[in-house]
């Protein structure tokens, strides 16, 4: 089986991956209480006249579990300011909000998120960062290597 060729946009799908694995993980409970009381079982009309619960979705798989725990660790690849940009993004908030929690305009903010997806996908390809270069050389750097594999994540 071949290596995988990783791109900016599969770097990306794999966070946002990884930020809905944990939202559906179960919460953690204290170990030793409990009850002994019996489960009340309500019929009928108990339950008229009271507001549904909203449906969760079911726990993750363990494959999105261990494709999580291997995605997580990307983030210390980075700038603090690129990796809260990236997380921020994968969990789905809108620009505005991550612009006013990093204290960065819009388009400064997204030259960080793209070059942060790219020092991503350069240590997965196992190639070198520049250190000496801008984050826009960079970004055209890996777009140039991508060419048409689907480099251009979602805005």
């Amino acid at each position: 089986m071949g290596e995988i060729n990783w791109t900016p946009l599969m770097v990306e799908e794999r966070i946002v991956e990884a930020a809905d694995v944990l939202r559906r993980l179960p919460e953690g409970r204290v170990r030793g209480y409990f009850g002994v009381w019996p489960e009340i079982v309500h019929d009928f009309a108990d339950k008229v006249g009271q507001e549904t619960q909203p449906m969760r979705r079911p726990p993750p798989s363990a494959g999105a579990i261990s494709r999580m725990d291997e995605s997580l660790p990307w983030m210390a690849w980075l700038e603090p300011t690129a990796a809260k940009i990236i997380w921020l993004r994968a969990l789905g908030k809108p620009w505005k909000t991550i612009c006013w929690t990093v204290g960065l305009q819009r388009s400064t903010a997204h030259v960080h998120w793209l070059y942060g997806l790219c020092v991503i996908t350069l240590h997965l390809n196992r190639q070198h960062v520049p250190k000496r270069r801008g984050r826009q050389y960079v970004i055209d750097m890996v777009n140039r290597s991508c060419g048409a594999a689907g480099c251009d994540p979602k805005y």
